[in-house]
């Protein structure tokens, strides 16, 4: 078994099909994009892939180390950007052939007017080993 991240991007601006803003979307189109979301983590629950899974606000703050004491904070993200991380899904499967299927199965959640939003995932590997460095 691997895990893999899949980190939903919220894009403020259309990129792709059917990529309707979300502020766009009507509140029966979100309610059925968020059961589209969690009738997936709850198959794969049963099937043992789903590890964790979360919808993350669209406000925030950077903040960094800077060696003086206390770290600078900054205002963003911005939910008006053009892309924002909007969630995250961690999965466990037996291949990278299984996360590809199961990115490109989320990616068909619905959007506006019900239909696949066709989003970009990100799909990435956990770091299982640190790197080696070979001379």
């Amino acid at each position: 078994m691997a895990k893999y991240l899949l980190l939903k991007h919220y894009r403020g601006a259309p990129s792709g099909v059917n990529d309707v803003p979300m502020d766009q979307w009507t509140p029966q189109e979100i309610t059925a994009h968020i059961a589209y979301m969690n009738d997936f983590a709850a198959r794969l629950e049963q099937t043992g892939e789903f590890v964790d899974g979360q919808a993350l606000a669209p406000d925030g703050v950077f903040v960094r180390y800077d060696g003086e004491g206390r770290p600078p904070v900054t205002d963003g993200p911005f939910a008006e950007t053009k892309d924002l991380i909007a969630g995250w899904m961690v999965i466990d499967v037996d291949s990278y052939e299984r996360a590809i299927e199961l990115a490109g199965e989320l990616s068909a959640a619905p959007g506006k007017d019900g239909k696949p939003i066709h989003e970009w995932l990100e799909l990435r590997p956990f770091l299982t080993e640190p790197p080696t460095i070979t001379e």
